[in-house]
């Protein structure tokens, strides 16, 4: 029975990826993404448990949590269930995060490597730009620019896509610059391959690894000014979101402090579990580690 055992083992540890047993070492990995499954299971299932309108009035207002079994978590100060809101907000949230995350991530990467690339002028003008977002709030900037364009989605999108894209960009732009004079890269250039081809086949799937992790954490950053927005009350006024509720109950937080604590719990394990998961990708993805092994 016990070489049986140890044979399985042999060949889950040969059949698994490196990276992902390098992800399996790390229990906090392994838990954030467990959380994270949870969150997108919940979002995804969001208009099978919930069809209905999260954002309609169902009940007496403040209810609080395990009081009445049709509204496990309790309805908030107008009345509205507050599992709903929970369960519609982190389609919402998760929405939002990946979007911007994937625009910060596309806008980076391409900034980056074309300053790496080029260099020059052309290095000197996108990192001067890069610098100038930065020397900018970023939560006043997204507030800025979602007051300007309108509270909508896709306006929290674009302005936060527009305060994560600079550090993606410089950790881009470093690993270029350490993978674009070896030799590979060389032959590449002396055998007549074209710019854009050892761009795209030979540079950037080296420089990937450490972006993902990065692209990651934007996730989580991205969770926490939509939430700042919608606490602001700059939020789309047609989407439920664990900011907004948070916002709407911070009136009662004397009298119904569970309206601002059950999605506040929700942006803590999503932002934890998040960051939990970068931790993680980063020890699987780090070349250091692998030449270890």
């Amino acid at each position: 029975m016990s070489e049986n055992l140890a044979s399985l083992r042999r060949s889950m540890r040969i059949t698994l990826p490196h990276w992902l047993r390098q992800f399996l070492r790390h229990p906090g990995a392994v838990c954030g993404a467990l959380i994270v499954v949870v969150m997108v299971v919940m979002a995804l299932s969001a208009g099978i448990f919930y069809p209905k309108d999260p954002l309609r009035i169902v009940a007496m207002p403040e209810i609080w949590p395990f009081t009445d079994g049709r509204y496990p978590l309790g309805t908030d100060s107008l009345g509205r269930d507050i599992a709903a809101l929970i369960v519609h907000g982190a389609r919402a949230t998760l929405m939002i995060g990946l979007a911007a995350s994937l625009a910060a991530t596309l806008i980076g990467v391409s900034i980056g490597a074309a300053a790496a690339w080029f260099g020059g002028w052309v290095d000197e003008t996108l990192m001067r730009i890069a610098e100038l977002f930065q020397v900018i709030p970023n939560v006043v900037f997204v507030l800025t620019v979602v007051s300007v364009l309108g509270p909508h989605m896709g306006n929290i999108i674009i302005a936060v896509a527009l305060v994560s894209w600079q550090p993606i960009a410089r950790l881009t732009r470093a690993e270029f610059l350490s993978w674009r004079d070896r030799e590979f890269v060389l032959a590449c250039r002396a055998s007549g391959m074209a710019d854009h081809q050892i761009v795209l086949k030979e540079i950037l799937p080296n420089v990937l690894p450490p972006v993902i992790v990065m692209a990651s954490l934007v996730i989580a950053g991205a969770i926490l000014y939509e939430s700042v927005v919608s606490f602001l009350g700059l939020g789309d006024p047609n989407l439920a979101s664990w900011g907004r509720l948070v916002g709407e109950g911070r009136t009662l937080i004397r009298s119904a402090w569970y309206i601002c604590a059950v999605p506040g719990v929700a942006i803590m394990l999503a932002v934890l579990a998040l960051n939990l998961v970068g931790d993680g990708l980063n020890d699987a993805l780090n070349p250091k580690l692998r030449e270890r092994e």
